[in-house]
């Protein structure tokens, strides 16, 4: 008989999903930032020239080479507060590339996670953070 363990499968933030700089003209709506870190808006939103630094979050998988994993987004929305914790946003509706599923060719893939901003048309100007809340879960197949 035998046995082969194979190599855990692994995953770490690479980087911070940032919906850049937003403006309101009093109406709300939203902005929706693909996995390719483009934007775009709904309703009252709009995106300045000065777009600020814009990026989808992205995470490295490792593990054992050509195996394929299940990928697991986050479930249900994720509040943004500013400094003070007065004012918040959501963040929902979360996509990634690869989709549902990977492949480690080589042994690693990234996978990146867009998602789309719900702002308030009297949304207070500051800087809306979370640091611990978005998960991405991935499982062998």
């Amino acid at each position: 008989s035998s046995a082969t363990i194979v190599a855990p499968i692994g995953i770490a933030q690479s980087a911070d999903m940032k919906f850049g700089n937003v403006a309101t003209n009093g109406s709300g709506g939203t902005v929706v930032l693909t996995t390719g870190g483009a934007t775009t808006k709904t309703g009252g939103v709009t995106l300045p020239a000065n777009t600020g630094t814009v990026s989808a979050a992205a995470f490295d998988v490792t593990g054992e080479a050509d195996y394929t994993y299940t990928i697991t987004l986050h479930d249900g929305p994720i509040t943004l507060e500013d400094d003070d914790a007065a004012n918040s946003m959501t963040v929902g509706t979360f996509i990634s590339d690869p989709s549902s599923s990977g492949q480690l060719d080589s042994g690693a893939q990234t996978v990146n996670v867009g998602a789309t901003l719900n702002v308030d048309g009297s949304q207070e100007p500051g800087v809306y953070t979370n640091t611990t809340d978005l998960t991405v879960t991935v499982n062998y197949n």
